[in-house]
């Protein structure tokens, strides 16, 4: 497909830069935005538009909706709305952060920079537990399908939504567990990457087993680890033609249906939470037409 993010569909790069804006109320934002839709192709810099964005416009994107904040015995999922969420991937820091200026001040003064998140590959694809993430992605044809919105016309197909949180672990504790009491909490052996087939309810691959909603709940994994000098964590990213996948595993993460709280809360809690609309590509550019733009 020529008019999607090509970057979404591409492996985990060495490093990455995550960049959150809000929203300046006061400035009209129609002018940067198609200064930003001018300089992003969609590559080395993948772009996701809020709910507060498509609203300021006056435009509605089918499906985009707030996050949802859930509450649940010994489980706090917050929202943390944003207005533009940019993930950009690459090999070289210094080119990553300079990528990262120029992107903050051309979005400037319409959108103020609220968080910036560093974040790297671990081993192939590893969580900072050493766990892997991502072993059911979707691959070929099905993640086109997966990930990628068709069949709603010029201006949204290719579009894509994604579902960004940061969550902090606690590494102190999960390395006290047993290892077995560790594998116990994936539902993987770490050795191997092998499911265990008596693994507990609350193994996250069982509350996470897209085949097994209904109907079927399959994303596209593009998380990284990411770290600072006081803690660190994981920078969990879902893509997916609509946002349905993402909520209906986070739910059952939180136990919401059946009780069962995912064994990850032990270990590591979401600090974020936010939905955006990632546009398609055209002519090597953004399109907004979706938009009004």
């Amino acid at each position: 497909m020529k008019t999607i993010q090509a970057g979404i569909l591409k492996p985990i790069p060495h490093l990455a830069r995550y960049l959150i804006f809000a929203l300046n109320q006061n400035v009209d934002p129609t002018e940067t935005l198609q200064a930003l839709a001018k300089e992003i192709d969609g590559g080395e810099t993948v772009v996701g538009l809020g709910l507060s964005v498509v609203q300021k416009l006056n435009a509605r994107i089918e499906g985009l909706r707030p996050f949802p904040t859930i509450v649940n015995a010994g489980v706090d999922i917050p929202a943390t709305p944003a207005a533009v969420w940019c993930w950009l991937r690459g090999d070289d820091r210094g080119e990553i952060l300079h990528r990262a200026r120029r992107i903050q001040k051309l979005l400037a003064p319409a959108f103020i920079l609220v968080q910036v998140v560093d974040a790297f590959q671990f081993g192939p694809a590893l969580d900072l537990t050493g766990y892997e993430d991502g072993t059911e992605n979707p691959t070929g044809d099905e993640a086109l399908t997966v990930t990628f919105v068709q069949g709603q016309g010029e201006g949204m197909d290719g579009s894509s939504f994604v579902a960004a949180q940061q969550w902090i672990h606690d590494l102190d504790f999960f390395e006290s567990l047993p290892p077995e009491t560790q594998d116990n909490v994936f539902g993987r052996r770490r050795s191997d990457n092998e499911e265990i087939e008596d693994a507990p309810l609350s193994a996250h691959v069982k509350r996470t087993a897209q085949e097994d909603f209904e109907p079927e709940a399959f994303v596209l994994r593009r998380s990284m680890p990411w770290a600072d000098s006081w803690q660190e964590g994981f920078f969990f990213v879902a893509f997916g033609h609509s946002l349905y996948a993402f909520e209906a595993q986070l739910k059952r993460m939180a136990g919401l249906d059946d009780g069962i709280v995912d064994a990850l809360f032990t270990y590591s809690r979401p600090v974020t939470g936010a939905y955006f609309w990632c546009p398609p590509v055209r002519n090597g550019q953004l399109d907004l037409r979706a938009l009004g733009l």
